[in-house]
């Protein structure tokens, strides 16, 4: 790196590991330019240390200046007082050691355990230190965007973002739609993951809309080859022009008790009508919603009840409940078709499968159906798994499964007992992976959020989901200020597994056909083409 390449900002004069280091700004360097959440590279005698701007303040020499301010229209006598009686301060919290020890040498940036010496020079972080901690764009890592006003590329792993769950969160119009778009684009390009995705809003499959109103492709029509269609709305799909794949019915005898858990609180069923659940299915197997939903005659009724120890006033809470469920129009008795059979043919054959859910955008739908075939899949994956370690054989490959509205599935009166509780706390056990998106972060549970590997988090404007995003954090405090400042739209902050420290950036631009093009690899030449042609078509 050139030395005239190098912004210096100042020096070191106090500070501590926990808290961060204090810089006092020179004279040259403008209070007004330094930015919360940039990075910044500390000379020390023996280490360069790598960190993030957390606060700026405004100091003064004597503080009678600050009663009775000097007359600063002359501008000789504000550039004397600039930087002598008054002066910048900038808080940093130091996060790396990019170089000075044998383990930053070979292993690369380690985690800072010192302080830099006082009077350490500080300067702005270049490119090339970027590069250095974050790494290139490559077969492995994934360009994201781009750290808060700098240019160069922000790239991430998606190798370690699969090998832990994740998250994005943020409050609604921040862009969290958009950027989990990218990252299952990464996902899907870098091949180190199927991906599984419950679309609720019909928003990753073939198109959405931009809050400009403008269509933005989604995964299908960028990757045509690599990503199926399934819908539960086949008549939404077809108005909406949609190519599907397969239409997914379920059938009653699918059913299990278990996926009546979760649906407890959505269906505004009692403890005791979710535990007669599992006493009519003890009786009736898995016919059990058919035969109850058959029960008319009051002799027959008041007979079973009597013999399975259920109350009336349960039982009638429990049909009111069922008789929800019994009128969403993608069940049927029997199903032709067994979806999760159709899911896993899928990806094993390597194409990412988006459910879309159409016009059963309700709770109750996307509990039941996300709950009831990621079960199922988790199961299998379970038992392929373990098979493949019996027989040293290769793993399945890891899968990561995409859900919204992810406090319905994560709270804490129901993670424990569902699935997606148990992906979560086992961190890819069996291959099996979450990528969880939520504007109410404080609504799940705060033993699942401990076991998210990589976070993303957008604007939160309140205080309990800021804390819970944060929460077992190093740093949570500077991270909060940084987190606080954020825009309205499109910028984030991204920490955990996935990242050597916490980054603050702007998403890579999504929508425009030059985007378009810089998300295909250019090894899959017959894609390309035809996204090309799409785009003719869709700009020309």
């Amino acid at each position: 790196m050139n030395q005239e390449n190098i912004q210096r900002l100042g020096i070191v004069v106090s500070g501590s590991l926990n808290k961060g280091v204090e810089v006092r700004l020179d004279s040259s360097a403008s209070v007004e330019d330094m930015v919360v959440g940039r990075y910044v590279t500390i000379e020390g005698q023996k280490r360069r240390f790598f960190g993030m701007i957390t606060d700026v303040s405004l100091g003064v020499i004597d503080q009678k200046l600050t009663l009775t301010p000097p007359d600063v229209s002359n501008p000789f006598i504000a550039e004397v007082i600039a930087g002598t009686a008054t002066y910048g301060t900038l808080h940093i919290l130091p996060m790396l050691t990019i170089s000075g020890d044998v383990a930053s040498l070979i292993e690369g940036p380690q985690p800072v355990k010192t302080v830099p010496s006082h009077f350490s020079t500080v300067n702005l972080a270049s490119d090339r230190d970027i590069e250095l901690v974050f790494g290139k764009e490559d077969k492995e890592r994934f360009w994201i965007g781009n750290p808060l006003d700098m240019e160069t590329k922000l790239c991430l792993s998606m190798e370690k973002l699969v090998e832990r769950s994740s998250g994005v969160f943020g409050k609604s119009g921040t862009g969290k739609t958009f950027f989990t778009r990218q990252l299952l684009i990464g996902t899907l390009q870098k091949g180190k993951a199927a991906n599984l995705i419950f679309d609720m809003n019909s928003e990753y499959g073939w198109e959405s809309t931009s809050e400009q109103g403008r269509n933005v492709k989604a995964l299908k029509q960028l990757f045509p080859s690599r990503v199926a269609v399934f819908t539960l709305d086949e008549e939404s799909s077809r108005r909406r022009r949609v190519s599907t794949d397969f239409v997914v019915r379920i059938g009653y005898d699918e059913i299990e008790p278990e996926d009546m858990v979760l649906l407890r609180q959505t269906l505004n069923l009692t403890e005791p009508a979710v535990e007669a659940v599992y006493q009519i299915y003890r009786r009736f197997g898995r016919n059990w919603l058919q035969e109850a939903s058959e029960l008319k005659d009051p002799d027959q009724i008041k007979e079973l009840l009597k013999e399975l120890g259920i109350h009336e006033s349960t039982y009638q809470n429990l049909q009111r409940g069922l008789a929800t469920i019994r009128r969403l129009p993608f069940l049927l008795p029997h199903s032709p078709d067994n979806a999760v059979s159709c899911v896993l043919d899928y990806l094993d054959r390597g194409i990412n499968v988006v459910l879309e859910f159409g016009r059963y955008k309700d709770v109750a739908s996307y509990v039941l159906v996300a709950n009831l075939l990621t079960r199922r899949i988790y199961a299998q994956y379970q038992k392929r798994t373990e098979k493949a370690m019996a027989e040293d054989t290769v793993k399945p490959q890891p899968l990561v499964i995409t859900i919204e509205e992810a406090h319905k599935f994560l709270n804490p009166e129901v993670a424990s007992q569902t699935i997606f509780g148990t992906i979560a706390r086992e961190m890819r056990k069996y291959n099996v992976t979450l990528l969880v998106i939520d504007q109410r972060p404080s609504g799940i549970d705060e033993e699942v959020m401990s076991q998210i590997g990589t976070k993303i988090a957008f604007l939160l404007d309140n205080e309990r989901d800021i804390d819970s995003v944060l929460a077992g954090v190093s740093g949570k405090g500077e991270l909060k200020s940084v987190l606080a400042k954020l825009a309205s739209k499109q910028q984030a902050l991204i920490f955990g597994h996935a990242v050597p420290m916490p980054v603050a950036f702007q998403p890579r631009e999504y929508g425009s056909a030059e985007s378009y093009k810089h998300f295909i690899p250019s090894a899959e030449t017959e894609i390309e083409k035809q996204a090309e042609k799409d785009i003719e078509e869709l700009w020309g």
